[in-house]
């Protein structure tokens, strides 16, 4: 009867286990949302991913004073 109980605790254990991870909801964060979290991070490159980030939003916006020019 012990043993039985313990077999079904590891299975139940096992089974938990299996389950979704909470990584689900970084699925649904695009690229740049993904890459602007790393930038914050006390990671080594982050800083050059958020001088990347900070190069290419100065070019959009270049982009777009040039698109509205007369």
């Amino acid at each position: 009867m012990r043993r039985s109980r313990g077999l079904v605790f590891l299975l139940a254990i096992a089974l938990l286990g299996c389950g979704k991870s909470g990584s689900d909801r970084s699925k649904n964060l695009t690229e740049r949302q993904r890459d602007s979290i790393l930038a914050g991070e006390p990671l080594p490159g982050a800083a050059t991913v958020g001088r990347a980030l900070a190069v290419s939003d100065s070019a959009a916006s270049r982009a777009a004073r040039m698109d509205s020019l007369p």
